[in-house]
């Protein structure tokens, strides 16, 4: 019994040996995989492994959504220019007009007064010269004869009928002017167009003395429209005034419009730092209004030929803009500007670049200026 005791415990003393030497052995082979991970994560940060692809140059269009505004060709407010009552009203909100018809009739008594005084006023100097042109004209005659008529009676006589012909002249002028003021009480349209307001009724008191500073009536050419967008500053240098636009409004989102441009600016607006354009827009159906908002599709060209690279090989980070060309499979940093973007392309501008480098495809300020690189 003892010997098959001891036979027993012998046993169970190499099994726990053999346990604890696999053990051990699992242990040291987990503790060089780790190791091995961590060097191999360690070298991946060392020594990244990039893809690149060569630097080339090309042509780059694009196009811009900015958002426009469609206003009237032309408008204008009509005021009352003397101060006088409303006698008639010929038109309404929503009046199509002509140029030159006539919209409304004011009236003003005092200025009726004012036409016949400044006519009687032409009579009144008209009797007074033909008197002093009849007695200069006498003594002319009589001064024939030697002796009969001084010379400063004459030249006296003289100034009298020229000074009467003065006063005539002047009050044709004051006839002109109240008959300019007459004409004031027709209000007549500058242009075709729509009548889009009127602020007054009947027997209303217009004019410069009046309460209200509305206008009588607005007008606006709806029939061919101004589409104005304000462009920014980054993208005027590619601006033409031969390019085409296209359009959209909310009012009609499945319908596009187009417009050509007609006006560039030429100068950046102070506050917003953008070029106005200004495309015309004909508008026969009327179907767009004036003051819709407009989402508009602006044509960049392509400049002169630039680097094209894709969008993922430039960097952006708190500091800079960047490429990462490699040489001699190090990582250098080279500041770039952004210019044009298309799909997934974007042009670059500046820094130490030549055709045929090489670039890496996917930068980052994660791949360390100098670093080593594989690919």
């Amino acid at each position: 019994m003892n010997k098959l005791k001891n036979k027993s415990i012998l046993l169970l003393a190499v099994l726990a040996m053999a346990v604890g030497s696999m053990s051990a052995c699992h242990s040291d082979d987990k503790e060089k995989k780790e190791q091995q991970e961590e060097e191999q994560q360690q070298d991946a940060v060392e020594t990244p492994t990039v893809q690149i692809v060569p630097l080339t140059k090309g042509r780059l269009s694009s196009n811009i959504t900015i958002p426009g505004e469609l206003i009237p060709y032309q408008q204008v407010d009509l005021y009352a220019k003397t101060n006088s009552y409303v006698k008639k009203l010929l038109v309404d909100i929503g009046s199509e007009v002509h140029q030159g018809q006539l919209l409304a009739v004011l009236e003003a008594p005092e200025i009726n007064s004012q036409l016949a005084a400044a006519q009687s006023r032409i009579k009144q100097f008209e009797a007074v010269y033909f008197a002093s042109k009849a007695t200069y004209d006498r003594l002319v005659s009589t001064s024939k004869t030697p002796g009969t008529v001084s010379q400063n009676d004459l030249e006296q006589a003289e100034a009298k009928k020229n000074a009467d012909q003065a006063n005539i002249d002047a009050a044709k002028s004051g006839l002109k002017e109240v008959s300019a003021n007459l004409a004031y009480l027709e209000i007549r349209a500058p242009f075709d167009g729509v009548i889009t307001s009127r602020n007054v009724n009947l027997g209303a008191y217009v004019g410069p003395g009046g309460k209200s500073t509305d206008p009588l009536f607005t007008i606006q050419d709806q029939g061919r429209l101004r589409l104005v967008v304000s462009v920014p500053e980054v993208y005027t240098g590619a601006l033409s005034n031969k390019s085409e636009v296209n359009f959209t409004v909310r009012a009609l989102p499945s319908e596009k419009f187009t417009a050509q441009v007609k006006r560039i600016a030429g100068a950046l607006d102070e506050k917003l730092r953008a070029e106005r354009l200004e495309m015309d827009v004909y508008n026969k159906d009327k179907k767009l209004l004036p003051h819709m908002f407009a989402e508009v599709s602006l044509p960049l060209p392509a400049g002169d030929s630039t680097y094209v690279v894709p969008k993922t090989a430039v960097a952006t980070s708190t500091e800079k803009v960047f490429v990462i060309k490699v040489v001699d499979h190090k990582a250098v940093w080279v500041d770039v500007k952004k210019g044009l973007s298309n799909g997934d392309s974007i042009e670059i501008f500046g820094g130490d670049l030549k055709p045929d480098d090489k670039l890496v495809k996917a930068a980052s300020d994660e791949i360390r200026n100098g670093s080593t690189l594989k690919y």
